[in-house]
């Protein structure tokens, strides 16, 4: 009896220290590809071809979440696939209940998966979505988006450029304008403040030199950066003129950040990779390039502790 009772002890004591683990604040990588995912529909050259032969070879487009020790999440940015990064989160230990988006701009890869949470999908309640103020104009006076509001399915939150906005006693969130192509709003990139570590979310910029910060300064002040890394040069799109679609390339970017210590450049995690970035594949010879030179690629189902 006394044996069996000391293995009881012994469980659960074990599974209370796995519990414990469990509910430390981490990011949750869930999408690292660019607004269409990998491979792009109507994209059938060689570089695609794995994706469509092989579903484990697919990549989701752009979105990272904050799980906390109270069994609640924050995703930052909805893209299209949302339902399955939904599932991922479900997925997790003790199932964490979304309880609030962010959202960086208004291109297709970064809001339009808002839809799922409409009558004809989960009809959401008052599911909180924090914006800048040009993209809660957009959202509030361009259907299909404006139903979310009418029917109240999301509830907008107006934020404000460098404002910190805390969300628990573990996250604090803080928008950062950076120039994009601002078609329908604004573009800002997201620090994110957990317990112990914060995080820089740049998933897209024109350029670094044309934004007024310094991205060297700003990784140093973070434990990870997830920074735009959509294409790994300048000539992956022949026939397409590259300045209309402006980004800082990961071949750029290495160049710029030449000069950080070793310890900042780990601090570096390249995301949102398009279809044609060969960092995709964790096997290519560009991506061994890239974790040789001390940088990190973001992969789905990461999860870096907060």
């Amino acid at each position: 009896m006394i044996k069996i009772f000391t293995l009881v002890v012994t469980l659960l004591c074990l599974s209370l220290t796995a519990y414990s683990k469990e509910k430390h604040p981490y990011v949750f990588i869930l999408g690292t590809a660019q607004d269409a995912g990998y491979p792009q529909a109507g994209c059938y050259k060689s570089h695609c071809l794995p994706g469509w032969a092989d579903k484990d070879k697919r990549r989701t487009a752009i979105s990272i979440a904050y799980v906390d020790q109270t069994q609640k999440s924050y995703i930052f940015d909805a893209s299209p696939d949302f339902p399955e990064h939904m599932y991922r989160l479900h997925q997790q230990p003790f199932s964490p209940s979304l309880s609030g988006i962010f959202i960086t701009h208004a291109h297709i890869g970064h809001y339009t998966g808002l839809m799922y949470l409409g009558h004809e999908a989960m009809g959401a309640l008052k599911m909180p979505v924090f914006v800048m103020p040009k993209m809660k104009q957009y959202i509030e006076t361009n259907g299909p988006w404006s139903q979310l509001v009418e029917k109240r399915n999301i509830t907008l939150f107006e934020l404000s450029n460098e404002k910190t906005y805390r969300l628990s006693k573990t996250l604090a969130v803080t928008p950062l304008l950076v120039p994009h192509r601002d078609e329908y709003s604004e573009t800002v990139g997201f620090h994110i403040q957990g317990p112990r570590k914060s995080a820089l979310f740049i998933p897209d910029i024109n350029k670094w030199h044309l934004w007024r910060k310094d991205i060297r300064e700003e990784i140093k002040k973070v434990d990870y950066a997830l920074i735009d890394a959509t294409f790994f040069s300048g000539d992956e799109l022949p026939g397409r003129d590259m300045s209309k679609i402006p980004h800082p390339s990961v071949k750029e970017s290495m160049t710029l950040f030449q000069s950080l210590s070793n310890k900042d450049k780990n601090r570096i995690w390249f995301i949102h990779m398009n279809h044609t970035n060969p960092l995709l594949n964790a096997e290519s010879s560009e991506s061994k390039q890239v974790i040789k030179a001390g940088y990190n690629i973001a992969r789905e189902g990461i999860k870096l502790p907060m």
